[in-house]
């Protein structure tokens, strides 16, 4: 039985969803371990959605520290076929200021020391990635954002830093020569797994304040970043419940069928271990 079709990754400032009804928590558990937090389930505009807290409730766990394979599986056990990733960032371009949404189509990858995989252990699989967010999802999330009277741009590149130190200068220049629009800490492990597990991704970014290359960063204080912070999260919220509200009930893109043509191990070489592991994601695909 479905649980929940729509998933809510809730990221820096964000560690709860107002506007559920009906509401309980699962600790799920998954063959890659314990997810950042349980889940909480609700009814919101009318549709079954799970909400997690990235960094657990209490903003308890580094970016490094995520267990991103969990979190993911963890939707996936619910019936998630969406996720809305929401997620805090600096903005490595002046037209992106404080208190504007980014929704980025592309990822550019910092980071060392991350398992970003379901597949291995017998199993090779190889997916798409050259447009790593589900546009159908980014067009109703750019209405979402419309609807509640945010500014946001629909498109851009996110760069993926290990963290959890910010960059330096040097580092957040040559971001800004490549192009990127915002930095952030989390969003392109998600972002793979998500693809693997044949779930429709995308993220909103919140921009908190410029990254370490603009004249004025040093200027900032954290009591201006907290109060960003929190307006982000109302907005947030707003952006979240107005997406959800305009969901289509069926999807049209190629999320669901990612894998279709992606797994080159010979099935019968498969270990039975491995293959128990992914039935979640592989049933479909392989006979068990």
């Amino acid at each position: 039985m479905q649980q929940a079709e729509i998933g809510i990754i809730g990221g820096s400032g964000l560690y709860h969803m107002p506007g559920f009804s009906d509401t309980h928590e699962v600790a799920q558990q998954t063959p890659f371990g314990a997810p950042s937090d349980a889940y909480l389930l609700g009814t919101l505009e009318g549709r079954k959605v799970a909400f997690l807290a990235r960094h657990a409730r209490g903003h308890r766990l580094l970016p490094s520290e995520l267990n991103f394979r969990a979190n993911i599986y963890g939707f996936k056990q619910l019936g998630v076929e969406r996720i809305i990733s929401v997620s805090a960032v600096g903005s490595l371009k002046e037209e992106h200021k404080p208190l504007d949404f980014v929704i980025p189509n592309q990822f550019f990858d910092r980071t060392r020391h991350r398992v970003d995989t379901f597949f291995g252990e017998g199993i090779v699989a190889h997916i798409g990635f050259g447009d790593p967010v589900c546009e159908e999802l980014m067009k109703v999330v750019r209405g979402g954002c419309k609807v509640a009277g945010v500014n946001a741009k629909l498109g851009g590149t996110y760069i993926c830093m290990e963290g959890p130190q910010f960059s330096t200068k040097a580092e957040s220049n040559v971001y800004r020569s490549w192009g990127a629009d915002v930095i952030g800490m989390t969003n392109l492990q998600e972002a793979k797994l998500a693809r693997e597990a044949e779930i429709c991704y995308v993220t909103v970014a919140m921009v908190t304040d410029y990254d370490c290359w603009h004249p004025h960063h040093d200027s900032v204080t954290v009591e201006q970043i907290v109060s960003v912070l929190v307006k982000n999260a109302e907005n947030a919220t707003k952006v979240v419940k107005a997406t959800v509200a305009a969901m289509p009930s069926g999807r049209s893109c190629k999320c669901g069928r990612a894998l279709a043509n992606a797994i080159l191990t010979d099935p019968a070489r498969i270990p039975p271990a491995a293959k128990e592991k992914l039935q979640l994601i592989l049933g479909k695909y392989l006979k068990y």
